[in-house]
């Protein structure tokens, strides 16, 4: 009955009006920061005490890459084994996937290759853009995965990479913004919303312009940390 709930409400919100509407996900074993993520893109907040996702949580975030305006909605999934079964379901229909692990502890790094075996299974989107995360950099000195460790993972399986902090904001907006842009550059995700070429300039107080009111940031993914 609870996977049948989420199915409807993955149907409904995929129906969500907009100029483009990109279904994102977070995936990952359980403490990564797949919550401390969600919560620092989209509302600029971090939490120490927050507690590992029940199921799935959904966040709606509005944005702007180099002029294109587009609606993401943002589904962080559980990590924990019981609710594979439901979150199987949610890799249907995904634009972008976010494979999150934690730099402290390499075992999040290895599961990786269950997390991705299990999207291709399940993916219904043959071209959407993949990214791995290394999160929680600002815990430098209890590091397992050396940055170049965690890239060299991501090219060997076609994955953009980049590593970040919740905690601090390092690089949680530049991640957001290279899957949305890589989105953009592939015709066959944004071709049920025109190509991008309907996209409006006008903004609002919800939606923020990545490409021009972020900081720049270095071009080297293991810039951030090694």
């Amino acid at each position: 009955l609870l996977e049948r709930f989420y199915l409807i409400l993955n149907k409904q919100t995929m129906s969500v009006k907009g100029d483009c509407n990109f279904k994102i996900l977070l995936v990952g074993d359980s403490g990564v920061g797949k919550s401390c993520i969600l919560n620092r893109f989209t509302a600029d907040s971090f939490d120490e005490n927050t507690t590992s996702t029940i199921g799935v949580d959904f966040k709606v975030k509005h944005i702007s890459v180099d002029g294109k305006r587009c609606k993401l909605l943002v589904w962080d999934t559980a990590g924990q084994e019981r609710f594979r079964t439901l979150t199987s379901s949610y890799y249907r229909g995904a634009h972008g996937i976010i494979f999150v692990y934690d730099v402290t502890r390499h075992e999040t790094l290895d599961n990786l290759h269950t997390w991705i075996n299990e999207f291709e299974t399940f993916a219904t989107i043959e071209d959407a853009v993949k990214m791995v995360v290394a999160n929680k950099v600002d815990l430098d000195e209890e590091r397992s995965v050396s940055c170049d460790e965690g890239h060299e993972f991501a090219s060997r399986i076609g994955c953009l990479f980049l590593e970040t902090s919740a905690k601090t904001n390092v690089a949680i907006h530049q991640a957001f913004e290279e899957l949305v842009r890589k989105i953009f550059e592939t015709p066959s995700l944004v071709s049920p919303c025109g190509g991008g070429n309907s996209l409006g300039a006008q903004t609002n107080n919800s939606t923020i312009n990545i490409a021009t009111d972020t900081p720049a940031m270095p071009s080297s993914s293991c810039a951030n940390s090694c």
